[in-house]
């Protein structure tokens, strides 16, 4: 890693009052150097494993929820069982390719979404996230 890719890895977690560790800074190269991602905690392992940083699955997921709590990245949860780690962290919607398990941003102006239900007393909107399932189209 160029050291001012590293010094600016190290800037990016203090200003997101996380502490810069060896792992941390390891992670956050893989995360955040090759533009926006979606990323499985399993995948991240993967890849943090084929660089050589020994790093157990649960201290990856400990790290994205970390990260996700800072406002570095956004979780989208597709199913109960499957979640990722968006790098993208402003407004927008997913596609999500069922064959493939892989998610595709959609502008936030590209969807607009309407009709929605008058909210419960007391409360407001704080986001609208869409997931819009996609498969192949059979012929």
């Amino acid at each position: 890693m160029v050291q001012s890719e590293l010094a600016d890895l190290e800037k990016k977690l203090r200003d997101a009052q996380l502490r810069p560790t060896k792992q941390r800074l390891a992670l956050a190269q893989l995360l955040f150097s090759d533009g926006n991602r979606h990323i499985t905690a399993e995948r991240l392992h993967s890849d943090a494993m084929g660089a050589n940083v020994a790093i157990s699955l649960a201290t990856i997921y400990n790290n994205l929820h970390q990260f996700t709590a800072a406002g570095l990245l956004r979780e989208v949860v597709v199913d109960s069982s499957r979640s990722y780690f968006d790098t993208n962290v402003m407004p927008h919607h997913h596609f999500f390719h069922e064959q493939s398990g892989t998610l595709e941003d959609i502008e936030k102006n590209d969807l607009k979404v309407d009709n929605i239900p008058p909210l419960p007393e007391g409360t407001e909107i704080s986001s609208v996230d869409v997931i819009v399932r996609v498969s192949s189209t059979r012929r």
